[in-house]
């Protein structure tokens, strides 16, 4: 009889200590955060290159500064070039210059090499017409009416080039591969005569680029 109490006894002592080893691992919540997916999709609809969704239009030039050396290689006034619904305006704040009547051409080059300022080249003609305001097969793209410097040796005339542009990528843009420049004339141009007007020889250049 002793025996068996034993027996009930230890049995007890048994089941007890296996209901103390019932240990649950609480649950593993995650704070109420949310799905990671969602996020990994706003982040791949966003631009990867910096641009910020510029468009190309976005890089047209509107408005740069031309500065002129003369034969001598020395700095002698700007042209600031302002693009307009009807072209390119031209404002020029030039000195040094002899008094009169003077041509001034963009001409197809981006060079000034003084003192004669050949590098230019010809005129910026990319339709291949004749020299000439009033010439009824002309005007090239880049010929402009004459400015007159005063006694002073000086102009700040504004003309307006309504044959080229500033946008990059257009035919008569003065912004092609390479620039071109603009030149003043000894002389003044007659607004005819193949292939300058004989408007003498090149007293100022500058070059017009989109680095100005």
């Amino acid at each position: 009889m002793r025996s068996w109490l034993m027996l009930m006894l230890l049995g007890l002592l048994l089941l007890l200590a296996a209901c103390g080893d019932d240990t649950t691992e609480p649950p593993t919540e995650t704070d109420g955060a949310e799905p990671q997916e969602e996020e990994v999709e706003e982040q791949e609809g966003e631009p990867q290159d910096g641009s910020g969704g510029e468009s190309e239009g976005d890089a047209d030039v509107q408005l740069l500064t031309v500065e002129f050396l003369n034969a001598d290689g020395d700095a002698t006034g700007t042209a600031e070039l302002t693009q307009e619904d009807n072209g390119v305006m031209v404002t020029l704040n030039v000195e040094g210059l002899e008094p009169g009547m003077h041509g001034i051409h963009f001409h197809e080059e981006g060079m000034c090499e003084a003192p004669d300022f050949e590098s230019a080249g010809g005129h910026f003609n990319p339709t291949g017409a004749s020299h000439g305001i009033d010439n009824p097969e002309g005007p090239h793209a880049g010929d402009l009416p004459n400015i007159e410097v005063a006694d002073d040796g000086t102009s700040t005339d504004e003309l307006t080039a309504e044959e080229v542009t500033l946008q990059i990528g257009e035919d008569n843009s003065l912004l092609k591969e390479g620039g071109t420049a603009l030149v003043i004339h000894a002389s003044e141009d007659d607004g005819q005569t193949d292939p300058s007007g004989d408007s003498g020889e090149r007293v100022a250049c500058g070059v017009v680029t989109a680095e100005n």
